[in-house]
């Protein structure tokens, strides 16, 4: 059976908001069932024309989203992909108000899984996801040139990788927090190499130096050579 309806649900709240819902589909035991399309009116009832709109186009299951289908939220936000159980499950793409994009997986209403997030600066990042956050192994590309390649966890650059900028140098070693700590090594372009300790992203910690004529093997601190010091020509 296929009809229109239109339910009209009081909530008491300082401005009398109405929340007024639209089903334009079918039904099998008094449930959503099939596909359809849901529009949901919020009066935000603090003057006349003032309201919010969300729609849902796509497959219900026993009153639950679920199958494919797409979402208008009233922010702005739009996603298009699958439904399990009226939660966000599956492949799809959501795309937000101001121009963000992600495309791959989600698992319970989140990003979990593969997947790609296009930043509207022109930032990228390709990889796995874990609970809404960057989390696992992936490579992200930064609009300048620049990139890193390795893991993530809680959505920063976090255990083993490689930084690549776009001049040429590049670090490879450990990351904390989405700069250089831990062991490392950073070459760059000039021919200079450093081996050794990095703290909150610069030289701290033992380390040895390479540059055209030399070797400083000893101790840095905030990127200079406090300690030991040996040349060889």
């Amino acid at each position: 059976m296929r009809k229109k309806i239109i339910l009209k649900v009081p909530k008491s709240t300082m401005f009398s908001t109405i929340i007024t819902e639209r089903w334009d589909g079918a039904f099998k035991n008094g449930k959503f069932h099939g596909k359809g399309t849901l529009l949901k009116i919020v009066d935000l009832g603090k003057k006349a024309g003032e309201f919010e709109c969300e729609k849902y186009k796509g497959e219900f299951k026993e009153g639950l989203k679920h199958g494919q289908g797409t979402y208008f939220y009233k922010d702005g936000d739009k996603y298009v992909g699958e439904y399990k159980d009226n939660k966000i499950h599956g492949q799809g793409t959501y795309t937000y108000k101001n121009g963000d994009k992600y495309v791959g997986e989600f698992r319970g209403g989140k990003s979990h899984g593969q997947g790609t997030y296009t930043h509207a600066n022109g930032d990228k990042y390709v990889g796995q996801f874990k609970d809404d956050s960057k989390h696992g192994q992936g490579t992200f590309t930064f609009a300048d040139g620049d990139k890193y390649v390795g893991e993530h966890k809680d959505g920063k650059f976090n255990g083993l990788g490689t930084f690549t900028y776009k001049n040429g140098d590049k670090y490879v070693g450990d990351f904390k927090d989405s700069t250089f700590n831990g062991q490392g090594t950073l070459t760059k372009t000039n021919g200079v190499k450093y081996v050794g300790d990095f703290k909150d992203g610069t030289l701290n910690g033992q380390g040895t130096a390479t540059f055209d004529g030399g070797v400083v093997k000893g101790i840095f601190k905030d990127g200079k050579f406090v300690g030991k010091y040996e040349q060889k020509n």
